[in-house]
């Protein structure tokens, strides 16, 4: 019997806490709560959480700065919820790492189904896919991509990704020396329309490329940029 799923909920307002716990428990999610941004960087850095559901707007330390920070240290799958009309919030929630958002006032049901998408693609809890298993493998020389257990490895080393940097990869991998401009991929990975920042694909881009350049120089090297226009997947030449 898998061990249940434990999440971390943070936000300034019991009532929204209350409601979130309620939904997410019924479903057979464990949950822990934070009320403010410091004491939810204290406990995500002092356990490892499954999801994070993080509030933009707290007194003392905003969900931007939690985010940017963990980011640091962690993977862990964060869904970001912010107010109508925090645009710029938004923005900058994907620049410094959030894998997804959603606009307060939110649907309870609407949370529970992108918990759960979320879940399904990140590499901690892979084991939720609920489709048929095929193989679906990526291999090339210094990187190989497991799609059925989201997972990189580098010269033979695991690279930790968050889902969104995951996706990212894969997405460009699946299609080697195909250029897509920053609109492109904003649409395929995010899976959904958003025109904001196109820094927010760069700063992902530039995230990816560190993570594994820490593994392996030549994987880095695959991700391509083409000046004026977007980025491409390059198998690098022995």
């Amino acid at each position: 019997m898998n061990q249940a799923l434990n999440i971390l909920i943070v936000d300034d307002e019991e009532r929204i806490r209350r409601l979130l716990k309620m939904y997410l428990e019924r479903e057979g999610y464990q949950t822990e709560e934070a009320e403010d941004g410091i004491e939810a960087f204290e406990k995500a850095m002092s356990k490892d959480y499954d999801l994070i559901l993080l509030d933009v707007m707290m007194p003392g330390k905003d969900g931007i700065e939690v985010c940017k920070e963990l980011r640091e240290f962690k993977a862990t799958p964060i869904i970001m919820l912010t107010a109508k009309g925090e645009e710029v919030n938004r923005v900058q929630g994907f620049e410094v790492g959030t894998d997804d958002y959603i606009v307060k006032p939110f649907s309870p049901r609407e949370v529970v189904l992108r918990v759960k998408a979320l879940l399904r693609r990140s590499s901690q809890t892979s084991f939720i896919h609920t489709e048929p298993i095929t193989k679906d493998v990526l291999v090339f020389p210094h990187l190989t991509i497991d799609n059925d257990a989201h997972r990189v490895t580098a010269d033979g080393k695991e690279v930790g990704l968050t889902p969104k940097e995951y996706e990212l990869l894969y997405f460009l991998a699946k299609s080697p020396d195909k250029v897509y401009d920053r609109e492109q991929l904003l649409k395929e990975v995010w899976h959904y329309e958003f025109f904001g920042d196109l820094r927010t694909v760069d700063t992902h881009v530039k995230r990816l490329r560190e993570k594994l350049n820490k593994v392996s120089e030549n994987a880095a090297k695959m991700i391509i940029t083409v000046w004026g226009v977007g980025y491409k997947f390059e198998v690098v030449e022995e």
